[in-house]
C-alpha cells in the first residue's frame, strides 16, 4: 500500500514551469512570499509552492534570518510554504525584484530572465505548483523552509532533469500540448523530490511523510485514505495492517500527534469542505459521501473544524484556512 500515491492523487495538483532564469556573476534575484503574488500566478488556488531547479553553475539562496544554502547544478529547491527568499552568485549592488515581472512571463512576452555582470553562468529553471489547502495536512505538513535534492545522482534524475531542459528549450514555439507537458513536468518534478526527501528522513523523524514511510502507519494511512466513507474500527484497521490494536495506536500517535480514528474524521470533513465548494450535492449527500450516516452529526463536526456549518461554508466561498482547527502550514 502507498500512502503518498493515495494521498497525492486525493489532492487536486496544478503545475506550471514560467520561465527559465541565466544569470552571470554577480548577480541576484528576490522572490516575494508566494501569498503576495497568488492573485498573479494562480487566481482561486488555495496553496502554492515554488521551485528551482540548477541546470548549470552554482548559487546560495538565503531566507531571512538564516544561514545561507549552497545550491549547485543539478539541485532542485522546493519551497513548501512560498517563504520569501534570495538567490545569488558573487556580491551584486542589488537583488531583482522576480515579482515584479510575473505578468510577462506568464503572459509569454518573456520566457527568460536574463541578469549580472558577465561572469560565471548559473541557469535555473523556475515554477510552482497548486494545491488544495489541505496538503498541509498531509504531504506538506512539517516540511523545512526549503528541500534541496540533487537529481544527478542516478539515471531517473538525469532523466527527470533532461526532460526539463529539452521542454524549456522549446518555450515559445507554440507547439501543441506544451503548456500542458511543462506542468505535468512540474509535477513530476516536485514528486520525485518528496520520494527522495521521504528515502533520506532519519528513523526517529516524525510527521505526515515520515508516518507514510513507515510500514505499519503507512498501510494505514493508505487504508484510510483510499475508503475514508469505510466505517473503521481500530479492531479492523489493526487486522489490515496486520499489528495488534495498541502497536498501531502507538506508531500512529507517535508520528502523527493524533489516535487513527481522529486523523480520519478530519480527513472526511476535509475531503466534505472540497465537495462543498466544487459540487453542487446536498449537504445531506455529502455527509454521506464522507461517511457520516447523520446529517445533524455532520454539522455539528464540520461546524468545530471550519467554525461555520456546512451551508454557510459553501456559500461564503471559504477555503477554511483561517478556520478554527485548520493545521498551519508547516505544522503536523
Amino acid at each position: 500500500m502507498d500512502a503518498l500515491s493515495d494521498a497525492l492523487t486525493s489532492v487536486r495538483m496544478t503545475g506550471a514551469i514560467f520561465y527559465h532564469a541565466e544569470c552571470t556573476a554577480p548577480w541576484g534575484f528576490a522572490v516575494p512570499h508566494l501569498r503576495n503574488v497568488a492573485h498573479v500566478l494562480a487566481p482561486g488556488t488555495e496553496r502554492l509552492v515554488s521551485y528551482h531547479l540548477v541546470t548549470d553553475g552554482k548559487a546560495v539562496v538565503c531566507f531571512p534570518g538564516e544561514a545561507e544554502i549552497p545550491v549547485v547544478a543539478g539541485d532542485i529547491l522546493i519551497i513548501p510554504h512560498g517563504d520569501a527568499h534570495t538567490v545569488s552568485n558573487g556580491s551584486p549592488s542589488t537583488f531583482l525584484d522576480s515579482g515584479a515581472s510575473l505578468d510577462q512571463y506568464l503572459a509569454g512576452s518573456l520566457t527568460t530572465m536574463r541578469l549580472g555582470g558577465g561572469g560565471e553562468t548559473t541557469r535555473f529553471v523556475c515554477g510552482y505548483f497548486g494545491c488544495e489547502r489541505h496538503a498541509d495536512r498531509l504531504f506538506l505538513a512539517g516540511l523545512p523552509l526549503m528541500i534541496k535534492i540533487n537529481l544527478r545522482g542516478d539515471a531517473a534524475g538525469a532523466w527527470l532533469e533532461n526532460s526539463v531542459r529539452h521542454l524549456v528549450s522549446q518555450a515559445g514555439s507554440a507547439r501543441p500540448g506544451q503548456s500542458v507537458l511543462l506542468s505535468k513536468m512540474a509535477e513530476a518534478l516536485f514528486i520525485e523530490s518528496i520520494r527522495r526527501y521521504m528515502d533520506a528522513l532519519p528513523p526517529e523523524q516524525t510527521g505526515w511523510l515520515a508516518g507514510a514511510r513507515d510500514p505499519v502507519v503507512g498501510g494505514a494511512l493508505a487504508l484510510l485514505h483510499r475508503k475514508p466513507r469505510h466505517h473503521w474500527s481500530m479492531d479492523e484497521l489493526a487486522a489490515e495492517t496486520g499489528v495488534s490494536r495498541s502497536v498501531l495506536a502507538e506508531r500512529f500517535s507517535r508520528f502523527l500527534g493524533e489516535p487513527p480514528l481522529t486523523y480520519l474524521a478530519r480527513w472526511r470533513l476535509q475531503l466534505a469542505a472540497r465537495m462543498l465548494q466544487t459540487t453542487r450535492e446536498a449537504v445531506l449527500q455529502v455527509a454521506s459521501e464522507v461517511g457520516y450516516e447523520s446529517e445533524a452529526a455532520f454539522n455539528r463536526a464540520f461546524k468545530r473544524e471550519f467554525g461555520m456549518p456546512p451551508g454557510q461554508f459553501r456559500r461564503s466561498g471559504s477555503t477554511g484556512g483561517d478556520k478554527p482547527g485548520c493545521t498551519p502550514p508547516g505544522e503536523v
